[in-house]
């Protein structure tokens, strides 16, 4: 009897400070050119390489300029854009239309984190609270590529196939 109490008290002890207080927003970082720094070169380059797709291409809608980023054999593992450069290209070239390519990346963006051959761009994304459809939170959501050869080579996210 004594293990239980100790254990019940431990739990709500441990639980306390997560029912004190609520989940903090996501907050974008405004300073880019502070957060594509690094000591190393080549992990600078891969950062601005991913940073400059996303601006130009992705945001922009260059989908010409597709091929100074993407390698031919860009590998998708996102459920809904096919893989290859070209179907890359076929698919957005449907959803976005060429515009002034912006200094920065429009899109709320948390960090970059490059490590070896990986780059990472973290987002604020706002989505409707599911218990409250007039309420909504934020969270986080990332984009991981893989540099080959001064090119992307493949991308992940956390997208999910789309039900329709």
């Amino acid at each position: 009897m004594l293990i239980s109490f100790r254990r019940l008290a431990l739990v709500s002890c441990l639980s306390l400070p997560l029912l004190a207080h609520a989940q903090l927003p996501v907050q974008a970082n405004p300073d880019h050119e502070a957060i594509l720094a690094s000591a190393d070169a080549r992990l600078a380059a891969n950062k601005r390489l991913v940073y400059d797709f996303w601006r130009e291409v992705f945001e922009g809608g260059h989908m010409e300029l597709a091929d100074k980023y993407l390698a031919e054999s860009y590998m998708q593992h996102n459920p809904g854009v096919g893989t290859g450069r070209a179907a890359f290209v076929e698919l957005f070239s449907k959803f976005v239309k060429p515009k002034d390519i912006q200094a920065k990346v429009k899109a709320p963006l948390v960090a970059i984190t490059a490590e070896g051959d990986k780059v990472i761009l973290s987002f604020v994304s706002t989505v409707p609270d599911p218990k409250d459809a007039s309420k909504k939170y934020t969270t986080t959501w990332f984009d991981m590529f893989r540099i080959e050869n001064g090119k992307i080579a493949e991308h992940w996210d956390p997208a999910l196939k789309d039900s329709h």
